[in-house]
């Protein structure tokens, strides 16, 4: 078993050279123009990548934002870049496939509204303010 995914393991680039070799002699673009702007868009994703979750984790640190969300989508992106700089156009669209999904998109950690019962119980009593509130300076 260990042999077999070591075999896949080292037939994925291969294969993914060839594939992107003839998709460019289809195209009659360059192969190392195929290999170039995928490895430079890579550095350019991983170098963004580095200056935002420096950014995520001073707001998860200040408690803007949730520190698991900005770590997960930070691995997605740095997954993808490495994926990008891999030689091949497979590995590109697995890269491309990877920034393309929703992920990390819901509900935020911002204030939620007030359950109908939580409401009800709160009508009463005028002076009861339900909510989170920060200073704005």
């Amino acid at each position: 078993m260990r042999f077999f995914l070591l075999t896949i393991l080292l037939a994925f680039p291969v294969a993914d050279l060839y594939v992107t070799a003839r998709v460019a002699r289809w195209t009659g673009i360059p192969l190392w123009v195929w290999l170039g702007c995928s490895f430079l868009a890579g550095l350019v994703l991983m170098r963004n990548e580095r200056m935002a979750f420096r950014t995520r984790t001073v707001a998860a640190l200040h408690g803007d934002q949730s520190l698991l969300r900005g770590v997960l989508d930070s691995g997605r992106k740095v997954l993808a870049a490495f994926l990008l700089m891999l030689p091949g156009l497979v590995s590109d669209l697995i890269a491309l496939t990877l920034l393309a999904l929703p992920l990390n998109v819901g509900r935020g950690l911002g204030p939620q509204p007030a359950t109908a019962g939580r409401w009800r119980r709160h009508q009463d009593a005028a002076d009861a303010i339900d909510g989170d509130y920060r200073r704005i300076d």
